[in-house]
């Protein structure tokens, strides 16, 4: 019985403890630096407030694909761009979006962890080492 008690007190612990390390705030410096990142990447495409144009540059503030568990798709996106026309929350958005491999892993994790949290939007961040995979995997 009380070697149950002990695995339940374990279990118990280690999940806050993942819970916890989960929901780690975001420094001031990464916003900081995502934010930048949007102000000379993203701004005049997807505007300050994160609304888009309509039916040409897709909104980032409340948009499903930027607070959607994949954040594989938005590396990829940054990475690669698109040129087709994309339908995101009952909306159809035709711009291309260029692609910015040219930016650092560092970089793109910044503006994306700035992108989820930013606005209306509350996600988790976006790691560098997140970033690298997907190029990695794009090559």
């Amino acid at each position: 019985m009380e070697k149950k008690i002990m695995l339940l007190m374990g279990s118990l612990c280690f999940g806050l403890n993942a819970f916890s390390q989960s929901s780690k705030p975001i420094s001031k410096s990464v916003i900081d630096n995502g934010k930048l990142v949007y102000a000379t990447r993203c701004l005049a495409c997807h505007q300050v407030d994160g609304g888009g144009v309509p039916h040409l540059n897709a909104p980032l503030d409340g948009a499903s694909t930027v607070l959607g568990a994949d954040k594989a798709k938005l590396i990829r996106i940054v990475l690669k761009g698109y040129s087709d026309r994309v339908e995101i929350d009952g909306e159809f958005y035709s711009n291309n979006m260029a692609p910015h491999s040219d930016l650092k892993d560092q970089q793109i994790a910044d503006v994306l962890t700035y992108i989820r949290n930013t606005w209306t939007n509350k996600a988790s961040a976006v790691s560098a080492a997140e970033v690298k995979a997907v190029r990695a995997k794009l090559k």
